[in-house]
């Protein structure tokens, strides 16, 4: 009777075991478990990639043009899985290219593997496999078109296309890979801005304008153009008064300084750094530090039709120095009330809004900047400037779906280590590891001589 019994317990445990190996197969099947050991995740899916996909708001169809011999369109679609486990209605096809060559060169498919995204009756092409390129494009349809961005030229303007420390065209080359493209606005070749124009830019001007191109840019603003003006502390009086009294603003004379710049080991104080802000749509959820060069103080003059609020407000410990500064004086100047010097808190980032003149717009959008240094050649990889940068120009478009995605960049594509540090691995490899490894080796001859 126990016999039985013990029989039966067998084949109940065996029973049971292949029930759990069942579910466990079944589990599997249908759902996926993945992780991702890297620095915050790196190897998965980005936060900002993920940030994309949550702005568009139906399917993607994603139509690859991969030949079917070969690990390509696996390749393919072990990558589009990344992005599908977060937007389920994105959807991979793929199509042979040998099939039908005319149709592929009229359709430009030089390259096998070329990808070509829909969404809402839009598209874009891809050549190259990554996420960077990915999610840019999915950002560009998100963005619902190409927006045109206008740099007035011809006045010492920041150049969107210059190689120089102070042009911007780092920036703007990132830019553009999200949808925006830079062109230039010469107003002794034109006498107003051209129609479709999205945005026009006038980065620190060092000569005065011409009073054609100052009446074409507040004609410009009047009608219901968008508008970022990057101003600087040299360009007070460069004929743009009309342009700012049409904001009701005005650029506080002298520059800007900080004396809580020494605690954070800076020695000009002209430098400008932040890492807190007024509370914007431009600025919510911005943690970075951001550096400002030097900068200009604005204030308001009137109050109008526009809605303003800052978004860039310097410390308790600033003020406006009316003195120049060098290096080595630096460490000697002082608030000086008597002199008309405004003691901080001061802004010097103002968002002005308002509803637009125009029939085609719902909204105008304006931002102003006391700084154009912090987006130059030289200054953008500092902290925040080009997370900042990229959050003004989404919110002046008015697209606010794209104004929070989080910043680009890992924080572990690099190992940063001291030379003691690298002094002890190399020797911990060439020297100890070695050692360790003899010692192992005698240790277990010996014990088998005693044995």
């Amino acid at each position: 009777m126990m016999r039985g019994f013990r029989r039966l317990d067998g084949w109940l445990f065996a029973a049971v075991l292949f029930a759990a190996a069942g579910a466990i197969g079944y589990l599997t099947y249908r759902h996926d478990l993945v992780a991702d050991w890297s620095h915050e995740g790196r190897s998965s899916l980005s936060p900002e990639s993920r940030a994309v996909l949550d702005t568009l708001h139906g399917p993607v169809e994603i139509v690859s043009y991969a030949n079917p011999q070969g690990d390509l369109r696996q390749t393919v679609s072990a990558f589009m899985e990344r992005y599908q486990r977060f937007k389920r209605d994105l959807t991979v096809r793929f199509i042979d290219p040998q099939q039908d060559p005319a149709k592929m060169r009229e359709l430009g498919i030089t390259v096998d593997g070329a990808l070509i995204l829909h969404y809402q009756n839009r598209e874009e092409r891809l050549d190259e496999l990554s996420e960077r390129s990915l999610t840019n494009a999915l950002e560009r349809l998100a963005r619902g078109g190409e927006r045109l961005v206008a740099f007035v030229t011809g006045d010492g303007e920041r150049r969107a296309d210059g190689k120089a420390n102070a042009d911007v065209s780092t920036f703007m080359a990132q830019l553009e890979n999200r949808g925006m493209r830079a062109v230039p606005l010469n107003f002794s070749q034109v006498t107003a801005v051209p129609q479709h124009t999205d945005l026009v830019v006038l980065a620190s001007p060092t000569l005065a304008l011409p009073q054609g191109a100052v009446k074409a840019l507040t004609d410009y603003v009047a009608g219901g153009g968008n508008l970022l003006w990057l101003t600087e502390p040299a360009n007070e009086d460069l004929g743009l008064q009309p342009l700012a009294d049409a904001l009701g603003m005005h650029i506080l004379p002298g520059v800007l300084v900080d004396g809580q710049g020494a605690a954070l080991g800076l020695k000009d104080p002209r430098m400008i750094t932040l890492g807190d802000y007024p509370p914007h749509a431009i600025t919510r959820g911005l943690t970075l530090t951001t550096l400002f060069p030097q900068v200009s103080a604005l204030a308001l003059s009137r109050k109008g039709d526009w809605e303003v609020k800052p978004f860039l407000r310097s410390s308790a410990q600033s003020w406006t120095e009316f003195q120049p500064i060098d290096n080595a004086q630096a460490s000697n100047i002082r608030y000086d009330a008597d002199a008309g010097e405004l003691k901080g808190p001061l802004d010097f980032g103002l968002a002005f809004t308002r509803l637009s003149p125009s029939p085609d717009k719902s909204e105008q959008r304006v931002a102003v900047i006391g700084d154009g240094d912090f987006l130059s050649n030289t200054f953008l990889g500092n902290g925040g400037n080009r997370a900042l940068g990229e959050r003004v120009f989404d919110w002046v478009l008015g697209d606010d779906a794209l104004v929070n995605l989080p910043p680009r960049g890992a924080p572990d594509r690099a190992l940063q280590i001291s030379q003691g540090q690298l002094n002890a691995v190399t020797f911990g490899f060439l020297i100890g590891l070695p050692v360790v490894l003899l010692a192992l080796g005698g240790l277990i001859a010996w014990r088998r001589r005693r044995a």
